[in-house]
């Protein structure tokens, strides 16, 4: 990698998961799925993105810039101190005062979490508006982006993980089960019962949510998935939405250029003066 590219480490961390990728400059060269863990120290984190790094090929030492997106507050800190410790970088997150050229419609704006901002902003940048994005995280977030690119609101619904979980935990004769498409609606047993209410519970809300927000939005709407399930539960709905995985990286991407240009222009402007 030369020195002339902007090499952008970006980062989501989520409740269950965190996705880190690695930009040169538009160009996604690397991504990976961890576990969230809150008990990791920030010597930890380090030492696993180095590891990580080395695997795929990639020099710590090019990266020019970090960007993260967290609704975990209590790893924000371990997270700075893991980039100025091993890459002396100051990270930048996703949150007041950062530039993200999107109007936010929300009763307090700072109650978005900054995932959904990220996958707003890129959906709208690469699909256009209106849209919706469901992402399949720890909880199933619905996002609704107007036709001139405005945040207006979404949904928040249980995840599929959090309904398994539920189940186990509250009734004492059902197990844990995976999450899995079932061969049939009717199970047949506890395990295939309890997989087809999962499965197809979590289609039918889907479904259901999309038919009234598309309702609202208009007959044109896009609808876009992402997220840890979104491959496995957008293939069973009727939307058949195309599956980006790296919408949320994107999004933090073009964010990062967002306050990059604005910064230049401010730096140009005091030059002038």
């Amino acid at each position: 990698m030369g020195n002339t590219h902007l090499n952008l480490m970006v980062i989501d961390v989520g409740n269950t998961n965190t996705v880190l990728g690695v930009f040169q400059d538009t160009r996604l060269l690397a991504q990976w799925r961890l576990t969230t863990n809150r008990a990791q120290t920030a010597d930890e984190y380090g030492i696993l993105i180095r590891n990580l790094f080395a695997h795929g090929g990639i020099q710590a030492e090019s990266i020019s810039a970090i960007m993260i997106a967290s609704v975990v507050p209590p790893l924000n800190m371990l997270l700075e101190e893991m980039a100025q410790k091993y890459f002396h970088i100051q990270a930048i997150f996703l949150g007041p005062g950062v530039r993200t050229g999107m109007a936010i419609h929300y009763d307090n704006p700072q109650d978005v979490g900054a995932d959904r901002i990220a996958n707003g902003v890129a959906a709208f940048e690469k699909y256009g508006g209106p849209c919706v994005i469901v992402d399949f995280g720890t909880a199933i977030t619905f996002d609704a982006i107007s036709e001139r690119g405005e945040y207006l609101g979404g949904v928040i619904a249980p995840g599929i993980g959090i309904a398994s979980e539920a189940l186990f935990q509250r009734a004492a004769r059902l197990p844990r089960v995976e999450i899995r498409e079932p061969q049939r609606v009717i199970g047949t047993n506890t395990v295939t019962s309890m997989q087809s209410g999962l499965f197809y519970g979590a289609v039918g809300l889907v479904d259901g949510i999309l038919d009234r927000l598309c309702q609202e939005l208009g007959k044109n709407t896009k609808v876009i998935a992402t997220g840890g399930q979104a491959s496995l539960v957008a293939a069973a709905s009727k939307y058949k939405p195309p599956v980006d995985s790296s919408l949320t990286l994107d999004g933090l991407r073009i964010i990062y250029e967002r306050n990059v240009d604005e910064r230049s222009q401010k730096l140009g402007a005091k030059t002038r003066n």
